[in-house]
């Protein structure tokens, strides 16, 4: 398993605050900001099935119509899982021509509560798979359709949907402004920790919402490798293994004959021995205490149901000391054919960049390898964590109120995470004191959901003909 060399460091050209805001200023001369309210579908565009289609074609074959049953169950559903037509739509779009660090699937459930290494519960995007450096306007505007998408779910009317996308576009304005005039290390060091959105939340919210959001805070912390380790193992004849729950959660020792699994457990092993040159040293040294006990395949998410994913169940001290890794394959971003290749040739290490480039704190056991699968075919993978303090908004649950709220909460969180690689002080003259952009984006959130909807629609109608298969399927508890 050779390790990759990362990719020469970037040298950056000092340019005065003065001149960045020129730039700012003249982006907007060439691009007007209302020019973002429109989205027409092009002529040529390609079919998104057709895009489905070919992103499955690189996954585990039976678990592709579970990715098809889930991404049918709603217009929402089906958003989350189609990143990469939403990509093509935007790659014809307005563009600025001012660069950042993308999410690349900056959808409202990517923004969720976390832990940092010091055990601070942090709200931060949590979702880098398709990361990549791109338009900045591409990730607000995958933001902004998602709340409408959601708000249109849950009932609410236009007028409602509107003061919503127009209150989170206002907050990552606002907070880029700010950014703007912050010293370098005064924006890499600003983060949304939990007192702060306990701030917020006393000064937006009715304390209904406030009482939930206390609730969510106390669960978040429960959601570690010990839950994880009561939820998800049973002990067989006196030791620990991963519990199937077939097919979303398959233990190694189900999934294939003895001699293939053999072969692909002793990959797996050295993907968890090998990756750790890609942490820091003494990072190194805490894995280097824990031992490789069970191996499963598990089902996760819409959008990345079918790609390979292994949870690794490893035991430190004693056989009550658990810690739980994902070693997730990742491929090309999906916004690569339409912004350029990443720099990395290891797209493991291009997820992990990107979410060590955007985010305010990274999971202390975050890293990268490479494998060869028992196929003969060289797979990527980026490891972490299975839970460390994780929690996710409910959209379903959300009252217009609370998804306003939440919706700025995620503008500001999406500006910071630009404003640490992109060119904050031009980014914040293009968008202006006016709510220009604002308006703009609120009337391009609902035509895209329209097109959300179209595609929604089409994909319920290939499952009906017999073109595309889907399945659904509950976890059994």
């Amino acid at each position: 398993m050779p390790q990759e060399t990362a990719a020469a460091p970037r040298r950056v050209v000092h340019v005065p605050p003065e001149e960045r805001a020129a730039r700012g200023r003249e982006a907007r001369r060439r691009v007007p900001r209302s020019s973002h309210a429109e989205y027409r579908p092009s002529k040529d565009r390609p079919d998104p099935l057709d895009i489905l289609q070919a992103q499955s074609a690189r996954r585990v074959p039976e678990l592709v119509p579970i990715r098809y049953g889930r991404m049918s169950e709603s217009p929402f559903r089906f958003y989350r899982g189609a990143a990469a037509i939403m990509a093509s739509d935007l790659a014809g779009s307005p563009d600025s021509g001012i660069r950042a660090q993308l999410c690349g699937d900056a959808h409202m459930l990517n923004f969720r509560l976390l832990a940092s290494p010091e055990r601070q519960l942090l709200f931060d995007i949590n979702d880098f798979d398709e990361t990549l450096p791109g338009p900045w306007e591409w990730d607000v505007k995958r933001l902004s359709a998602s709340l409408v998408i959601a708000g249109r779910a849950n009932g609410f009317d236009d007028a409602v949907r509107a003061d919503i996308v127009r209150a989170t576009v206002r907050s990552y304005r606002e907070a880029m402004a700010r950014f703007a005039q912050m010293r370098n290390l005064e924006v890499w060091y600003a983060r949304m920790d939990a007192e702060r959105l306990q701030e917020l939340a006393a000064s937006r919210i009715h304390k209904h919402g406030r009482k939930a959001l206390a609730r969510e805070l106390a669960k978040a912390r429960t959601r570690d490798s010990l839950q994880a380790f009561e939820k998800l193992t049973e002990t067989v004849a006196g030791r620990v293994r991963i519990a199937a729950d077939p097919p979303l959660l398959v233990p190694l020792s189900d999934l294939l004959p003895d001699v293939t699994r053999g072969e692909l457990e002793r990959e797996i092993r050295g993907l968890v021995e090998h990756y750790d040159r890609t942490l820091s040293s003494d990072r190194r040294a805490l894995l280097g205490q824990y031992h490789l006990v069970d191996i499963a395949r598990k089902v996760v998410g819409v959008g990345s149901v079918g790609t390979r994913c292994w949870i690794l169940l490893l035991l430190g001290r004693d056989g009550q000391d658990p810690l739980f890794l994902q070693a997730k394959e990742a491929d090309d971003s999906v916004l690569a054919a339409h912004v350029g290749a990443s720099r990395y040739r290891n797209q493991g290490e291009r997820v992990v960049s990107g979410q060590r480039l955007m985010q305010a704190a990274s999971d202390i056991f975050l890293g990268w390898e490479r494998v060869d699968g028992i196929d003969g075919r060289r797979r990527d993978f980026y490891i972490r964590q299975l839970r460390d303090w994780k929690g996710i908004a409910v959209a379903e649950e959300m009252l217009p109120e609370g998804m306003r709220a939440f919706g700025e909460l995620c503008g500001t969180t999406l500006a910071r995470a630009h404003a640490r690689s992109g060119d904050r002080i031009a980014i914040a003259a293009y968008l202006g004191r006016r709510d220009s952009f604002d308006r703009a984006l609120a009337a391009f959130a609902e035509s895209y959901a329209d097109q959300n909807e179209r595609d929604h629609q089409a994909l319920l109608d290939a499952v009906t003909t017999g073109r595309l298969p889907a399945k659904t399927v509950e976890p059994s508890a």
